[in-house]
């Protein structure tokens, strides 16, 4: 893995990423964070939910954001300054989410991306923007 330095980007340069989401990712995850949510932990409590059943957590999912951004695009040495999130649909338990990223804007080694989360059937479940600092020759 490796990524390019912000002489080498351009606006509309994109890169993607996918991972099937597992009960040992959520709970993992969720003992990271902190947050053993039973909407995430407990299936009886999260079939009574608007959701039918458990979910993953949201940010389990803008966390794949993370790792396209910092092993493809921009790559190894970007700096992630911030992201905006919107949750457009959850992510269930076996659901294979493609994390995509493409650069809108290059501001001097301040770049711009739009961010999308999708699920196997091509649903959006996440849509943002970030803004990383991108590596230098």
């Amino acid at each position: 893995m490796s990524g390019k330095t912000v002489d080498e980007l351009s606006v509309g340069d994109w890169a993607e990423n996918g991972r099937t989401i597992s009960e040992a990712d959520v709970y993992a995850f969720g003992g990271i964070i902190g947050d053993l949510n039973p909407l995430h932990t407990n299936e009886v409590v999260a079939s009574k939910s608007v959701f039918g059943k458990r979910v993953a957590h949201g940010m389990l999912t803008a966390s794949l954001l993370s790792g396209v951004l910092a092993h493809q695009l921009p790559g190894n040495g970007t700096i992630f300054m911030g992201l905006s999130v919107k949750f457009k649909a959850p992510t269930y338990f076996g659901d294979t989410v493609t994390a995509r990223v493409e650069i809108t804007e290059i501001v001097k080694r301040q770049v711009t991306l739009a961010c999308t989360c999708t699920n196997q059937d091509g649903e959006v479940v996440l849509e943002g923007e970030a803004k990383v600092l991108a590596p230098k020759k």
